[in-house]
């Protein structure tokens, strides 16, 4: 499959560029989602894509937003006919990487759900004895399991910065106490029907992270990806050892090979080899089929 880093839509505004996804509008009530092969890690948008992640990426996104109907909408707007809109180039441009949503108002929240120790969350532990104003027990090890799920919020950066971890009281600064509550119980409770549902498919969900939008009522709804290799820390269950950090299905690989380079984690990122770009694709195309196949 061929690169999309950067789609090239003349028929529609472009929106919004953000460090995956391309945002065009659409009309006055939906716009186009554009899920490019570009790929960020540490918050810097990597000049090397990967062919064919943002095909896979759209077809976990809708595949999530449908298996979780039932505990909250979903911004998908699969009655607007794309080809209406598009030139047929374009259209094959897209290659199955477009996802036609409704205009909702976003919540400036990452909405993060951790069920392992590991990471940042690993190494605020480490220091504090407290992960994003949660005390935890002394003694875990290591991708340990917690007791119970965290809701560990973040702020969200624009391209070029960085996430930031926040506590509940400073969501609740943001967007209010009754909102704050409602987008932490339902991050837990996607969080936990996703990792029952992954977890009788070989997959282990360490963290996963969400984001929620509103209509002009105030419903809340699931919005961008969620669930997905680039937005959650898959583990195969097969090979989850505490005290260890699992191989995993997801940006870990990429991850591990920038560390093992000088570099800073600032803008411009370095240049992925094929191996690299190869291996990332396989361990995003093996999630996809234990969690999608058979479902």
């Amino acid at each position: 499959m061929h690169a999309l880093y950067k789609s090239q839509l003349t028929s529609l505004p472009l929106l919004n560029q953000g460090k995956v996804r391309d945002l065009y509008d659409l009309d006055d009530d939906h716009m186009l989602i554009v899920t490019t092969d570009r790929i960020s890690a540490f918050d810097v948008v990597l000049p090397t894509p990967i062919p064919g992640k943002g095909k896979l990426l759209t077809e976990m996104a809708r595949f999530w937003m449908h298996q979780t109907e039932s505990i909250l909408p979903n911004q998908l707007a699969e009655d607007v006919i794309l080809a209406d809109h598009l030139t047929h180039d374009e259209l094959a441009q897209m290659d199955g990487r477009a996802m036609v949503v409704r205009k909702l108002k976003p919540l400036p929240v990452e909405a993060i759900v951790r069920g392992y120790l590991v990471g940042s969350g690993w190494q605020e532990y480490q220091q504090t004895g407290q992960v994003c104003g949660h005390t935890l027990a002394k003694g875990l090890k290591l991708a340990e399991k917690l007791p119970e799920p965290l809701f560990t919020p973040s702020t969200k950066a624009e391209v070029g910065e960085h996430d930031e971890n926040i506590d509940f009281q400073a969501v609740v600064d943001l967007i209010g106490q009754s909102k704050a509550e409602a987008i932490r119980d339902l991050s837990l409770k996607l969080y936990r029907f996703a990792a029952d549902y992954a977890q009788q498919r070989g997959i282990l969900i360490a963290d996963t992270k969400f984001e929620f939008g509103e209509d002009a009522e105030g419903r809340i709804h699931l919005i961008d990806e969620a669930l997905t290799p680039d937005s959650s820390r898959f583990w195969p269950a097969s090979t989850y050892t505490v005290g260890e950090n699992p191989p995993s299905f997801d940006k870990q690989y990429i991850r591990d090979y920038l560390l093992s380079l000088d570099w800073d984690k600032t803008d411009p990122g370095p240049e992925l080899p094929q191996k690299v770009v190869e291996k990332t694709l396989e361990k995003y195309q093996e999630a996809e089929s234990r969690l999608m196949d058979n479902a």
